[in-house]
């Protein structure tokens, strides 16, 4: 009998504990949903790239390196004339090689400390800069092109794992608004901000295409932590704490009305926002100026391929991990050639 009751005993704490322990999942729904978080880049992974011809592009390496601490042996000088938003196959390949000559083999990432040129020809230069130029990154007109191996992937040192080099740029019209980027990037970190993200599923049927996706995602998230939610409409407007907002038009209305917490992205997919100084379609950039701290577009006419745009799915999932805004972007578009990125590549609200 007293055998009997002391294993009784120990089963009656054991499913206590028990208990316990899935009360405690519940309170860390992200590491048991999500996998393990991440040691996210650092500044000593990454390279900053200054055009040391562009006075705007040395002021924002200058500031970049002061308020990220960028170890000095990471900022990259370079010298080109800048011409127009597309810069020449050969002029990059030049480019390239000599950044290739400078860069220290612990660098996993870069930062481009320019907002123009953008392209290089067919391609996006971030694209360009992280692989190399590469026809086969361009697509014939509404095709596919050569995929990221990086995409989706747990790969915490992408040059190590992959030979490639995410690159991001710090990008914007005049100083004061990279500077205001740079300010929110570092503003995140380890934030875990309570913000909402918002998955908006609009009436042009050409570009809402990623919406097939959203009751996926909603469904992941309905028992977390995370305000996640599904608006069917062409925009949202007033709308406070920000943290995601992914949508598919043309020109996004209300944007300056919805307040976006420090560390939160935002893209439309369209045919050429990443032709960031152009009125033909919004610029990527105005979400920069609203108060997002990273974004994405195509610098030539993509046509609606979802590979070809962030995945709302990867890129919430990863950055929600503690992975940084430039990885977990990076790993959300599975063909990134003829995309650009911009930010504020470190920002990590959700880092450990």
């Amino acid at each position: 009998m007293r055998i009997f009751g002391i294993f009784f005993l120990f089963v009656v704490m054991l499913a206590l504990v028990s208990g316990l322990v899935t009360t405690a999942q519940a309170g860390i729904w992200r590491e048991n949903d999500l996998g393990s978080q991440q040691h996210p880049l650092s500044a000593s992974d990454l390279g900053v790239i200054v055009n040391d011809a562009d006075p705007l592009s040395v002021r924002i390496g200058q500031y970049y390196e002061s308020r990220r601490h960028i170890p000095v042996g990471n900022i990259i000088h370079v010298r080109f004339t800048i011409s127009s938003s597309t810069m020449s196959r050969a002029e990059f390949q030049k480019l390239k090689i000599e950044v290739d000559r400078v860069t220290s083999g612990h660098i996993q990432a870069y930062a481009l400390a320019w907002t123009q040129p953008y392209r290089v020809e067919c391609m996006s230069i971030t694209t360009a800069f992280a692989m190399g130029f590469d026809k086969a990154f361009c697509s014939k007109p509404c095709g596919p092109t050569k995929p990221s191996p990086y995409f989706n992937s747990n790969s915490r040192r992408p040059y190590d794992d992959y030979g490639i080099r995410p690159a991001m740029m710090l990008a914007g019209r005049d100083f004061k608004e990279v500077k205001k980027l740079i300010d929110r990037g570092v503003k995140s970190d380890h934030t875990f901000p309570r913000g909402t993200g918002y998955l908006v599923s609009t009436s042009d049927k050409d570009r809402n295409v990623r919406a097939v996706y959203y009751p996926e995602i909603i469904e992941r998230y309905m028992n977390s932590p995370y305000d996640i939610r599904l608006v069917k409409a062409d925009f949202i407007q007033h709308r406070k704490n920000v943290l995601f907002y992914f949508t598919g038009v043309s020109r996004v209305t209300a944007l300056d009305s919805n307040h976006f917490v420090p560390g939160a992205i935002a893209d439309h997919l369209t045919s050429t926002g990443g032709a960031l100084l152009s009125d033909e379609q919004m610029s990527s950039l105005r979400w920069l100026e609203a108060g997002a701290t990273g974004s994405y577009g195509s610098v030539v006419e993509a046509c609606n391929f979802i590979d070809k745009f962030p995945s709302p799915r990867e890129v919430i999932a990863h950055y929600l991990k503690g992975e940084t805004l430039i990885e977990a972007y990076w790993k959300s578009v599975a063909w990134p050639g003829e995309g650009i990125f911009i930010g504020e590549p470190l920002a990590a609200p959700f880092a450990p």
